[in-house]
């Protein structure tokens, strides 16, 4: 061969830096617009956020990790309405926008399978021995926790805690941020006030008591590996607790929260806490952008809509009050009074203290503050109230 020109040579080098300036640029603009595509966890594909949507943050583990629900429950009646109402609002909620629900399963510690087996995703384990909760049913939690980890397939990642009293008001995401579990934070629950009970399960070569989180197991998003490791302590602290007959008393109906509480700092994990976790009305008056409602206390009021705690009023909503069968369909809804007078004053203090420019600014002042005005047991009521008109037989179960 004659030898190459040197205007030839000079085109085929520039042809060949252009082609391969191309090709590197190809590679760093797909991979700056892939990263969030593709990178997801088993495969599945992300879609990248405008700054608009994500806040001018990335993406989070809680926007991509999934939860599965999972409560535990009774055979009777009073726990099967319950359920019921629960998994209706698990479901309207699954899959709109910001929630992170996965699978969904009822923990059935009864021992053998009931007639809601085909309504509601479940998984029976057996009961305490016979005898061995001394009529605290609450103790048969940790042990049916401990049995369905074991033999469960369970796809997701991490679990919710719920329990049965529980409405999804709101979608929920996925609160558990770096490995850390999150939690609700009780106002009763106080371990450094129970340092001396606490120390009988704690002891100090451990730590200080205020490493002990001020909650329960539910609600708690948990990481499923994290979940296994605690639930068989748990389950021992709680046998341990029923049988010191000085930590019975001092802790009633809550020691198996105090012993959840415990177990996790046996065990170095603290919870994130969030008060927007859940609200409980009557004494959480608004539902705002909070994601629970738990109806545990009974909601009384006079015919003015005055509260009237402790006295059953004229109007009154106990799920108690349905120990042996569901409440019926379409309640009444609290005295007209109770709103208009929440609202008066949320609305007063709302407004003194300057919060509302936020929501003024952002041009949605409607639908923000919509919440204001319902009082959450009126809420409450409206939710328990769709749930019945829309599950089928819902009077069958009524002794």
């Amino acid at each position: 061969m004659g030898k190459a020109s040197p205007l030839l040579l000079l085109l085929l080098v520039l042809g060949f830096f252009f082609a391969t300036y191309n090709f590197v640029t190809m590679i760093v603009h797909n991979r700056g617009l892939g990263a969030w595509e593709s990178d997801g966890l088993d495969g599945m594909p992300l879609r990248r956020l405008s700054d608009s949507e994500n806040g001018n943050v990335g993406t989070t583990e809680s926007s991509i990790l999934l939860f599965h629900v999972a409560l535990t429950a009774t055979d009777s009646p009073y726990s099967k309405w319950q359920c019921r109402i629960m998994h209706y609002w698990y479901k309207k909620v699954k899959d709109m926008p910001g929630s992170s629900m996965g699978g969904f399963t009822r923990i059935l510690h009864s021992g053998s399978p009931d007639n809601l087996m085909d309504e509601i995703p479940t998984f029976v384990v057996d009961p305490l021995p016979d005898g061995l909760d001394r009529g605290y049913v609450v103790l048969n939690r940790p042990w049916a926790f401990v049995q369905w980890l074991e033999k469960a397939t369970i796809d997701e990642e991490y679990i919710l805690m719920a329990e049965p009293d529980h409405v999804f008001v709101n979608p929920l995401p996925n609160l558990a941020q770096g490995g850390n579990p999150v939690a609700f934070p009780f106002f009763y629950i106080k371990p450094a006030k129970n340092e001396k009970i606490i120390r009988k399960f704690y002891p100090e070569e451990k730590g200080p008591v205020t490493d002990i989180d001020p909650i329960g197991n539910s609600p708690v998003i948990i990481k499923k590996s994290m979940l296994e490791k605690i639930a068989p302590t748990w389950m021992n602290v709680s046998l341990s607790m029923k049988d010191d007959r000085e930590t019975d008393k001092a802790f009633g109906w809550v020691l198996e929260m105090y012993a959840y509480a415990v177990a996790s700092a046996l065990h170095r994990v603290q919870h994130i806490l969030r008060k927007d976790f859940m609200l409980q009305p009557p004494w959480d008056l608004e539902v705002g952008k909070k994601f629970i409602i738990h109806y545990t206390y009974g909601c009384d009021y006079s015919l003015k809509g005055e509260l009237t705690y402790g006295k059953i009023g004229d109007w009154r909503f106990d799920k108690r009050s349905y120990l042996r069968g569901p409440p019926p369909r379409n309640l009444s809804l609290p005295p007209p009074g109770v709103p208009e007078s929440v609202h008066n004053s949320i609305l007063e203090d709302f407004l003194a203290g300057g919060l509302c420019s936020s929501l003024l600014t952002d041009g949605d002042v409607g639908v923000d503050m919509k919440w204001i005005v319902e009082l959450s047991v009126v809420t409450l009521v409206k939710m328990v109230n769709e749930a019945t008109a829309n599950i089928p037989g819902w009077d069958d179960d009524r002794v």
